[in-house]
């Protein structure tokens, strides 16, 4: 059966429910479902046969698209996913269900035999709640997916809601990159994390710690561009056939991420569009990252790019500190940010702010960010030439 069914959900369990409902018809043929947030226009278009979900998507240029998934797609996802965490469980949703991570929650709790238990996110997503609906689940074996943000925030916590957590049999976590130090203390504190990539256009996340899910298949360009392929990918964008036959073909998906294979398993590098090209060498947003969040007593950290008139651009960096930002601790960062990927990457403007702007899922705002930092006019910059090589 052909058709768009539009479903409203605004974090409620009663919304969700509803959802639920919509989709398990889908996955048997019925109408494709458009989850619809509060304040979201809903799509409008023949998502075509075997179509069951249609996500809409901004990605990170803000332009609205619309992922179709077939039901073959979401149901290899979730078959993939039950086999790499060891077999089916209960889920608990703790994310908005109009994004692709938590519309597979749904889909894998339905698959698996029962709804997921939900957790009221109309309040924001609070660890006394999560703690509260992880009981609904009961015994045996129970999954869950988080942002960065909220595994932060119940570590934070600690009590009951980290309790829930050592409770589940796996914690994927995914939306935005995960901190290395973010995960080790996870792991230390007995929580089984395990990180996840994907996209609205792969079903969500199709490479878990690393390694590719059964079936699914991944390829890096001659520039550090990865493709996937494989049975989770998605039929393309609802109306756009130019957009879908640019994306897709022969069986991959260009992403916009950079990656490379370490020690066998897939790095995520960041996104090509947001390489930093200052004086002719090309850094990593994410890989200065990662760096600095490595530091002590930095918890959070975005890098973007600043226009510069003579070197193109420079790097700048907005972190989340446990303390002020003084020169001696900006240069410390900055040294630690050079002993590890070279002059080139060092920000040149390095400015402590209460917490990095977010956008969607929980992904690092990067446009609000380089806002932020242009019209600051107090954080630590070096002095003299602005070229890092001159650092």
């Amino acid at each position: 059966m052909s058709g768009l069914r539009a479903v409203p959900v605004d974090g409620s369990p009663g919304a969700v429910r509803a959802l639920a409902d919509a989709l398990r018809a889908a996955l048997d043929g019925g109408p494709a479902v458009l989850p619809v947030a509060p304040g979201d226009a809903a799509a409008a278009g023949e998502p075509g046969e075997g179509a069951a979900v249609v996500i809409a998507t901004s990605g990170s240029t803000g332009a609205a698209k619309h992922v179709v998934l077939s039901a073959a797609a979401l149901r290899a996802s979730a078959q993939a996913t039950a086999t790499r965490l060891g077999g089916t469980a209960r889920w608990l949703l703790a994310l908005p269900a109009q994004h692709v991570a938590g519309v597979q929650v749904v889909v894998r709790a339905l698959l698996a035999g029962a709804p997921p238990v939900v957790q009221d996110l109309r309040g924001g997503f609070r660890p006394d709640a999560f703690a509260a609906a992880t009981r609904e689940l009961g015994a045996g074996r129970r999954c869950t997916s988080l942002v960065p943000t909220q595994l932060g925030r119940l570590l934070d916590a600690g009590g009951a809601a980290l309790d829930a957590l050592r409770g589940y049999s796996a914690v994927l976590v995914g939306g935005a990159a995960l901190a290395p130090r973010l995960r080790e203390r996870a792991l230390a504190a007995g929580v089984p994390v395990v990180t996840t990539y994907g996209m609205s256009e792969t079903a969500g996340g199709c490479v878990y710690d690393g390694v590719p899910l059964d079936g699914v298949q991944v390829d890096l360009e001659t520039d550090g561009r990865i493709r996937l392929g494989g049975p989770t990918l998605a039929t393309g964008y609802l109306g756009d056939p130019a957009l879908t036959a640019a994306a897709f073909g022969g069986g991959w998906f260009r992403t916009g991420d950079l990656g490379r294979w370490r020690d066998g398993r897939l790095e995520v590098l960041g996104r090509a569009d947001d390489v930093i090209l200052t004086g002719g060498e090309n850094v990593a947003p994410a890989a200065v990252e990662r760096v600095l969040v490595a530091q002590d007593g930095v918890t959070a950290a975005c890098v973007v790019g600043l226009p510069d008139a003579e070197w193109g651009q420079l790097v700048a960096a907005a972190v989340v500190a446990d303390g002020p930002l003084d020169l001696a601790r900006a240069e410390r960062l900055r040294d630690a940010v050079r002993a590890e990927l070279g002059r080139a990457a060092v920000p040149r403007v390095l400015r402590a702010v209460p917490a990095i702007p977010l956008r969607g899922i929980g992904k690092p705002d990067r446009a609000a960010t380089a806002a932020l930092l242009t019209a600051d006019t107090g954080g630590a910059r070096t002095g003299g030439s602005p070229h890092p090589r001159n650092g």
